[in-house]
Formats: C-alpha cells, structure tokens, sequence
C-alpha cells in the first residue's frame, strides 16, 4: 500500500528552539529541482539520507535512503523502512512519588509510543504477537544486563515490573511497523521484542531528565514550585525539541520526549520532534516537583508559592450507581458533581451510573486492570466532555473515562479545572483544560 505524503505543522505558533530544529530538518530534504526527478510509477520512493540502514540484528535487510517519518514528500511503500501509521515516537517517562518508585534521583521508563502524525494512536495491533513472558524473551536471547537495567529503571508503581512490560510491549510495541516479523529475513521469534526493549533503553539513557532539569536548578523539594516555562525551557533545551509535561494536581509527574525517525526504530536516525498535539496537562505556575521520599513531612509552611496536598486514598472502583466527590488539589473534599455535570456545593449531590466499555477502542491509561474504561450518565442523559467542560443530557456524546486510582480520568489525566470555587446554590462548570481552580473527581458508590 503507497502511503501519502503528509504536510505538518501548517499554521502552529512554534514553541522556543523549534525553529533551529525546522532548519536542521530542510537542510536534509532534497531542492526542489531534485523533486521533478523522482519516479512515482508503483516503485517505493525514499528521500533523505544517502545512508543504507540495516534492519535487526540478523537480517540483511536494507533501507536505501530513508524518508523521516511524518515529514515524507512522497509516496512510500515499504513500510519495514518507514514508520507507519506510528510514525512519531514518543519515549516516555514516570516520576512516581506515592508510592516511590525508582531511583529518588533519576526517571523511570514508562514506554516508547508509536503515535500517528496527527496526535492519534492505534493500541493493541497484533494478539498474535501479545507476548507475556518478556524477561523470559530477553534473557533466552543473553540479554541479562538489559532485563537487570530495567529491574531498576523501568518500574511498575504497583510492583509488578513484568506486567508492564507486557503491557508496554503489547499495546504500544506490536504497533510499530518496521517490527513486524516480515520485516526480518532469517527470523528468530520474538526477536522484534529484543529490538523494542533496546531501543527504549536505549534512547532512555540518552534522556537524563533529572540532571537536565537539575542543570537549570530544577530540583525535587517540598518548599519549590516551578513555571512550566522554565521546566520547558531546561527539557527542550537538552533534547532540541519541545517536550510534553504531565501533572497531576498540580505535581510534574510525566515527561514525553517527540522524535521523528528515518528509516527503522531498529536501526533509524531519531530526530527531536515537535509534540503532535496540545497534550501538556501542567499549570503555568506553581507546578511541584515533590521528592521520592518514604518520609514526606505534612503540608509545608513559608513556601514560594502557594501548593496542595495531594489527596489519599484509593477510592472505589466505578461501577454500578454512585456519587461523583470534588477533591481541592489544597486538600479536602468540597461538595460533588451534580446531573449537569456541574459542581455544587450547597445541596444534594447526584447518582450516576457506570457502566463498562468493550475493549480496544484505544485509551492512552496504560493500567491493565482500566483498560476497557466505562461511560457515566445521569437522570439526564450520558454524559461526557463537550468544547472542554464536561456535561450530561440529552443529545451528549459519551466520552469513555477511565479510572486511575479511584479518580475520573479522561486520556489518563485525573487533573480537572474549575474558574471558582462555587458558593452556596451557584453551580460551576468544570474543564479538562486548564482554569484557577484544579481538582479531582473521586467515585463513591450508594
């Protein structure tokens, strides 16, 4: 199948030390009059570097001049040398604090994600290929030094370090074009896990993201809030490109680093890459870097910026009939969501039914036992996420959320935003994008 040509990145306002990044990638695209040679006529069409790019350990295969994924002119049909439709690749990393997770002084791998040009994905691609046993897989093949490394660097916050790999490998890795096994000739099986499981480490060790952040004096601390500017600015600075910051209630929690690629992740150039989509979910103030320490001390006094407890506690799973809690990201419960899908803190809060979704349809919550998600309606109608506030009643489009220790999630994001605090009969609408007032929706089931 001859995959078109995608034009990115039209009409974006360009974050800082993207422009630098744009001209590094002309200055390795063809003239124009190089174009007026090229030959469509069935034939694969390949641009760019004049490198021939082997693909596995064992393979033989080449790829002759490359084309970098998302940025192609033309037609390209082989799809072992040229990511698609994953065509940007996204190395993802966890700071858990609670439960400390990892090293207190250095991220944790979560993934590496083949996310489409759009900011789109597809999740789960091949059963066939949904391995279970991935230290299993790396250590038959002698790769005891990698399974060790990711023993201490790719973490489970439950503890559960095989699960996630599983997880990792059967959502995100079977996704990835230039591994499917007809892209290797003389195949070993479950070679394509070897390559996957490498290359995340690989470029995860090229991504020091505490001595980055360190290196802008960006430190953990109970005391120290940060500007999503200057965190920005540290991150972006190190790789070449922007990056995308996740936060919940306020605390920096994830970091995801773009890349483009030329030729295979097995064996490909990968190049810094603009986001492929708003995602970052950090304020613009006041963000927590909160240290991984087993001793966290209560709420601090004299600090530079006015910050919140993170709330406690597991919740219930969403099902059946329940009540929708506000949680304060300052700490507490403050009244509830009610059948609009407004809060409300001056009366009876509202029932809402949850019922389970089917699985597949392709969630970003990288939490197997949510996987599936489930919709919530009220005595109006379903209810889900309209222009960025959330609502319910007739004519609504149910969104699929998920739930990500006991809280309301929507694309795996628990941090929901309100203009106010709302005072006696006024209600407030709440928003998945950001407003003065962050907080979180707990489930409680009647």
């Amino acid at each position: 199948m001859a995959l078109p040509a995608q034009n990115l990145h039209e009409g974006r306002v360009l974050p800082n030390g993207a422009f630098e990044y744009l001209s590094r990638i002309a200055s390795s695209l063809p003239s124009i009059q190089s174009f007026s040679k090229l030959a469509f006529g069935g034939a694969q069409v390949l641009l760019g570097s004049e490198t021939q790019v082997p693909l596995g350990r064992s393979s033989g295969y080449s790829c002759p001049h490359p084309q970098l994924s998302c940025h192609n002119t033309s037609v390209v049909e082989n799809t072992c040398c040229f990511n698609y439709p994953g065509g940007q690749m996204l190395q993802t990393q966890f700071w858990d604090t609670h439960p400390v997770t990892g090293p207190v002084d250095s991220w944790t791998v979560h993934g590496l994600w083949p996310d489409k040009c759009d900011g789109t994905y597809e999740a789960n691609c091949d059963s066939s290929r949904a391995y279970g046993n991935i230290s299993a897989i790396l250590t038959s093949f002698n790769k005891t030094e990698l399974v060790s490394y990711m023993r201490t660097y790719w973490k489970d916050y439950k503890g559960n370090d095989d699960d996630l790999w599983k997880h990792e490998w059967s959502k995100h890795g079977t996704c990835v074009s230039t591994l499917e096994t007809k892209c290797f000739t003389d195949y070993t099986a479950t070679e394509e896990v070897v390559d996957y499981f490498e290359k995340t480490i690989e470029l995860f060790k090229k991504l020091p993201s505490y001595e980055w952040l360190a290196s802008f004096d960006i430190v953990p601390s109970y005391t120290r809030t940060y500007d999503r500017r200057a965190i920005q600015e540290a991150l972006s600075t190190h790789h070449g490109a922007p990056v995308t910051l996740g936060c919940r209630y306020g605390a920096l929690q994830e970091i995801w680093y773009h890349y483009a690629v030329r030729g295979s992740l097995q064996s490909g150039m990968f190049v810094p890459e603009l986001p492929d989509g708003m995602k970052s979910t950090c304020p613009q103030t006041g963000i927590r870097y909160l240290p991984k320490s087993h001793d966290r001390p209560g709420r601090p006094t004299g600090t530079t910026t006015t910050t919140g407890a993170l709330p406690t506690g597991t919740g219930g799973a969403f099902e059946g009939r329940g009540i929708l809690n506000v949680e304060m990201a300052s700490g507490g419960e403050k009244g509830c969501i009610i059948s609009k899908g407004t809060w409300y803190t001056g009366g009876r809060c509202a029932t809402f039914k949850a019922e389970k979704k089917s699985r597949g349809d392709g969630s970003r919550n990288d939490d197997d036992d949510n996987e599936r998600g489930f919709t919530l309606s009220s005595r109006r109608g379903k209810c889900g996420i309209a222009h960025s506030a959330l609502v319910c009643g007739p004519g609504v489009s149910a969104t699929r959320f998920t739930n990500k220790g006991g809280l309301l999630a929507v694309e795996g994001n628990t941090t929901f935003y309100a203009e106010e605090v709302p005072r006696h009969s006024v209600q407030e609408k709440v928003f998945t994008d950001e407003r003065d007032q962050e907080l979180g929706i707990r489930w409680k089931g009647v």
